[in-house]
């Protein structure tokens, strides 16, 4: 069941749901508005000629307050809000429709599993055939939280937990990736 703005604000008043910084004006009917960070990475395509799944990417890292994304360029950035979510409840980034319109993509770097915490990795494509500028604190998406049927069994304990800026691809450490 996706959550409603009422009952977002009374978890995150009990401190069940966790945002830092929360912004009562970022409140939706069915979400909260994320907003981008200045902290990107783009793949360093000067040292990198070739994305394998088994090694580490070398990312060229950028921090400033404003971020012009090229034309069909991928970027990974970061959300201002640091977030901390109970092991009953589940959560997903979509974006803003405005954001979308212009064209550009915004999707996170995977569901935000119950019992994650940390600044959530956004993955970003400028699809459009003109420059995009971005700025920090841009309301860029909205956090989706869905109440799950009972608490897990195991909350999430992966390799992005409690991460604190943008976080690239670290698929390499998968079991099954580094057996192969």
């Amino acid at each position: 069941m996706v959550l409603s703005d009422k009952t977002i604000k009374d978890l995150i008043k009990k401190g069940e749901i966790f945002i830092d910084p929360f912004v009562l004006d970022n409140l939706q009917p069915s979400s909260l508005d994320c907003r981008i960070g200045n902290h990107f990475l783009v793949v360093d395509d000067h040292k990198v000629n070739l994305l394998d799944f088994s090694t580490p990417i070398q990312y060229r890292e950028i921090v400033s307050k404003e971020f012009i994304i090229p034309p069909k360029c991928f970027v990974l950035a970061t959300t201002i809000e640091y977030i901390k979510l109970p092991s009953y409840i589940t959560a997903f980034v979509e974006g803003r429709s405005s954001i979308g319109r212009m064209g550009l993509f915004i999707q996170n770097a995977g569901w935000i599993d119950p019992g994650f915490e940390g600044n959530i990795t956004l993955e970003l494509f400028n699809a459009n055939s003109v420059p995009i500028k971005i700025m920090e604190g841009l309301r860029i998406g909205q956090f989706v939280f869905c109440q799950l049927d009972s608490p897990v069994e195991n909350v999430y304990r992966g390799k992005y937990l409690k991460q604190r800026s943008t976080t690239g691809s670290k698929l390499y450490l998968d079991k099954e990736i580094a057996n192969i």
